[in-house]
């Protein structure tokens, strides 16, 4: 079946500019609206709206999903860890970021090791890029840490994950890359949509849950 591509998109390829860069580029703000729906109208509050959408586009960038979730997790287990084996040092905050990513980047190196001798070459493979974005978590996590905790730090860091693999399904998801491909300029109702997101004041879906014995005394 032949795909319905879209003049604008073919004046952009023949200008050289590749296919796998457009279509992510037009996938961003789709993604980018689906993170503010679900942190303002369902209340998944994870690291920010910047923080999901770079890791969503980190695990198109890894051989496979679960690569890119075990290098979340590493990144993630590796900072908390450290922060306990740290804190008695009492360092300043810039130095005690410095060392964490330092031993978290010997950690994923590990890692690549281990999977090209277990003959796990989509692991061993990984480009330094969506490592590299990964690794840039520790410092978010860490503030997060330090400010509020490690419970609120792993239930943020818990949500930035579910968040980013829904996002990539949706980033993966053929039919809607053939839509994009046909009509790229329906990204631009991701305008409209996001104004009424952004003028939604009433609950959000979480609350009504977590203030549902008060809401049933009303």
């Amino acid at each position: 079946m032949e795909l319905n591509i879209s003049p604008i998109i073919h004046f952009f390829t023949n200008e050289g500019v590749p296919i796998e860069t457009i279509i992510l580029l037009l996938m961003l703000p789709i993604i980018a609206t689906f993170i503010a729906f679900l942190r303002q109208v369902v209340g998944i509050k994870a690291f920010g709206i910047y923080t999901p959408l770079i890791i969503t586009f980190a695990f198109l960038a890894t051989n496979g999903l679960r690569y890119g979730v075990a290098i979340f997790l590493a990144v993630i287990f590796i900072g908390m860890l450290m922060r306990f084996v740290m804190k008695p040092f009492r360092l300043l905050y810039l130095p005690r970021v410095a060392i964490m990513l330092t031993i978290v980047s010997l950690t994923i190196l590990v890692m690549l090791v281990l999977g090209g001798n277990q003959r796990r070459t989509g692991l061993a493979s990984v480009s330094i890029f969506p490592i590299l974005i990964m690794i840039t978590l520790v410092e978010k996590f860490v503030a997060v840490q330090i400010e509020k905790g490690n419970k609120t730090a792993l239930i943020l860091a818990f949500e930035t994950l579910i968040i980013s693999i829904f996002g990539f399904y949706i980033a993966s998801w053929k039919p809607l890359i053939e839509i994009l491909i046909g009509y790229p300029w329906l990204i631009l109702l991701t305008i409209p949509m996001n104004i009424v997101i952004g003028k939604w004041t009433g609950l959000r879906i979480s609350e009504y849950f977590r203030f549902r014995h008060i809401i049933k005394q009303l």
